[in-house]
């Protein structure tokens, strides 16, 4: 009990303390899933807005593969990428393997199908109710995609925030792709369990702390906006993955 609360004692020091092991590890890690979230979002919304207005054959098979990425194991997803950037693989020439680039990479597959089925589920469900009245104004697959993402901003900013944090809280592909090096590509989650195995419980403790705060905080912009938007217009958006 003792050393557990020395543990926590300690690593509430580090963090009040701004110990620079600590947040040069917060920050990159911040900045490698802030730019991966960014790169799977700009693809992402715009991929599923297509896809809930489009028809098209062999759509309920996309829609199966894509909903079936998102179960897929993120350290399946950094073998993929390890193998594509390693000495002999088709991207070797980039030499991104263990760099912040490699993070980013993995980070981005892995948030994408996140982003795309969501935005497509939430599109979708606007599709059924507003969907007739831009067909019948003469509105394309495309130009209606658009007008019902930009109706569903709020929700769609919610999937926005949900892709960080899963991005934020991942720990197999980054491991894989960046090596755990320190000082150019460990994160708050590789350092944890790179600290937890070498016994020094307070840093790994500081960073999970911050960790938990950083999910905290973005599950509580999740819900206020939630609430905002049920205040807005009276119902909340449900989204679910068919």
């Amino acid at each position: 009990m003792n050393t557990f609360a020395d543990s926590v004692s300690t690593a509430l020091q580090l963090v009040w303390a701004g110990d620079a092991a600590l947040w040069s590890v917060v920050t990159r890690s911040l900045a490698v899933s802030a730019t991966a979230c960014l790169i799977a979002c700009s693809a992402g919304l715009l991929l599923g807005a297509w896809l809930a207005s489009a028809r098209f054959p062999g759509r309920e098979w996309v829609l199966t593969v894509l909903n079936t990425l998102l179960a897929i194991p993120s350290v399946v997803v950094g073998l993929v990428i390890y193998l594509l950037l390693s000495r002999s693989g088709p991207l070797g020439h980039l030499g991104w393997l263990f760099s912040f680039q490699a993070m980013v990479l993995a980070q981005s597959v892995l948030v994408l199908p996140l982003v795309t089925a969501l935005t497509r589920q939430v599109v979708e469900d606007a599709d059924r109710s507003h969907g007739e009245q831009l067909r019948s104004m003469g509105a394309g697959t495309a130009v209606r995609s658009l007008l019902l993402a930009w109706d569903e901003r709020y929700a769609l900013l919610t999937v926005v925030i949900t892709a960080f944090g899963r991005a934020v809280s991942e720990v197999g592909a980054v491991m894989i792709v960046g090596g755990n090096i320190d000082g150019f590509t460990r994160v708050m989650t590789t350092a944890i369990a790179l600290e937890t195995s070498k016994g020094d419980l307070p840093l790994a403790l500081g960073l999970g702390i911050v960790l938990l705060a950083v999910v905290l905080w973005l599950n509580a912009v999740v819900s206020a906006l939630r609430r905002w938007r049920e205040r807005a217009d009276g119902t909340g958006p449900v989204v679910v993955l068919a």
